[in-house]
């Protein structure tokens, strides 16, 4: 197959080209319910223990790339997550101990980061595709659960806090600006879009397992 070359922006490519994927994942039955308020303290607390392993892979092969030419310019410790991650699981599991779900899901994401050690550039797809959406549609989460929640000030929503980042717009346009900056050939950046939408449908394959146990997480 022959890829032509374009114009348009790696960034603007990731957005447009993964809109449906990102669509599905965003209107599961579970993140519909956390945003209309109706998941109990359980279904999020489990919700952050899926999210743990998952940002522990990024975060670990984002240390191993962080030189690499590719990977290493959009690469930014300041924005890691896992220790927000830990602080939220504790504040909510109240010391009763870290849930352990046993997620497929979660063990397929996974190991789809654990893989792309090996290809920098499908690692920025995931990257991309969690940190960009947590300075995003995760400021207003963070915002929905404090108030859904009663929480205070500050308390179990560090995952959506980030401290180094006081205006997140010039963050991110400067993110995307190195993403169109990155020297990949058309087809490199053809590989990362559908990369993204591989990271969308791994999103939306972790909603599927948390829609099912909505019953249980009924608030």
């Amino acid at each position: 197959m022959t890829v032509l070359p374009t114009e348009t922006g790696l960034s603007v490519q990731m957005r447009d080209g993964s809109q449906a994927e990102h669509k599905d994942a965003e209107g599961s039955s579970f993140m519909s319910c956390l945003l209309d308020g109706r998941v109990n303290e359980t279904g999020y607390t489990e919700y952050l223990a899926m999210l743990r392993p998952i940002y522990a892979a990024l975060e670990s092969v984002g240390a191993g790339l962080a030189d690499d030419p590719i990977a290493g310019a959009v690469i930014d410790p300041a924005i890691n997550r896992l220790a927000a991650i830990d602080a939220d699981l504790a504040f909510w599991s109240g010391g009763a101990g870290v849930p352990q779900v046993h997620s497929a899901a979660v063990d397929r994401y996974v190991a789809r980061i654990e893989a792309s050690a090996a290809d920098p550039a499908l690692f920025v797809a995931h990257h991309y595709t969690r940190y960009l959406g947590d300075l995003s549609g995760g400021q207003a989460i963070g915002r929905i659960l404090a108030r859904t929640f009663d929480l205070p000030e500050g308390q179990g929503i560090a995952f959506y806090q980030f401290e180094a980042v006081p205006k997140p717009k010039p963050y991110k346009d400067a993110y995307r600006a190195s993403l169109d900056s990155l020297p990949l050939t058309a087809r490199d950046q053809q590989r990362v879009v559908e990369e993204v939408k591989v990271v969308f449908g791994l999103n939306g394959a972790l909603f599927a397992e948390l829609s099912t146990q909505l019953p249980r997480f009924a608030r």
